[in-house]
């Protein structure tokens, strides 16, 4: 293993330990080092790696903190590496999204408050009657955001928002050439929140999965 490797391991079990915990200063660099068996530099280096991915927090004359462990926080460094996909690994996002997407609508049905299914009336009640393919797809983006967060998962609400980017395009390419497409997607959009409004889990389940599969299937031809 790496010398930057293993600091990084042990300020991990530091933390795994709960011996520090979200918010908790680090100790003093020199103290850290001796007691890790590590040199200044390699601890040095394991800092700045656990900074990149959010897992510590260096403030500039101030000392060096475990930040929240929000998932949110740490899966910022998956959108970023999701940034640089390539068109053709949409299909593989989508088939993810698959997965994904339909676990959670099926738990916002039964975890979502009834004033936050409001709120997701009101998001499809926004869309004008002939919306622009960026209106819809905007729409379409706060809608499935709210419904994540609906489902009390705060993980798979960050993976699931981390997924969208990706995918983004291809909506907007569905929305332009498949005719029906804007109709067909309002109409599955009311299915799913009917679903989820009347707390039944699996209707909201093969909603959402038609849904996003339609989108995939699309793709799929078209590519």
């Amino acid at each position: 293993m790496a010398v930057t490797d293993a600091a990084i391991d042990k300020i991990k079990q530091m933390i795994v330990s709960g011996e520090l915990g979200p918010g908790d200063r680090l100790p003093k660099e020199a103290d850290l080092a001796e007691r890790l068996g590590l040199s200044r530099n390699s601890l040095r280096e394991a800092v700045r790696a656990l900074a990149l991915i959010n897992v510590l927090d260096v403030r500039q004359g101030d000392g060096t903190y475990v930040t929240s462990l929000q998932p949110h926080l740490l899966l910022e460094a998956l959108s970023f590496v999701v940034d640089f996909h390539r068109d053709d690994t949409v299909l593989q996002f989508l088939e993810v999204r698959r997965i994904l997407e339909p676990a959670a609508t099926a738990m916002a049905a039964t975890n979502m408050p009834d004033e936050d299914v409001k709120r997701l009336r009101a998001i499809l009640d926004e869309l004008p009657a002939e919306p622009s393919v960026e209106e819809l797809v905007a729409n379409d983006l706060r809608f499935h955001r709210h419904i994540a967060a609906g489902s009390g998962n705060p993980v798979l609400c960050s993976l699931i928002d981390s997924l969208s980017g990706p995918t983004t395009r291809a909506r907007v390419w569905r929305g332009l050439t498949q005719s029906g497409a804007l109709a067909g997607t309002r109409e599955q959009h009311m299915m799913i929140c009917e679903a989820i409004a009347a707390r039944d889990p699996e209707v909201a389940r093969a909603w959402a999965t038609v849904h996003v599969a339609g989108v995939e299937e699309w793709l799929r031809r078209t590519l």
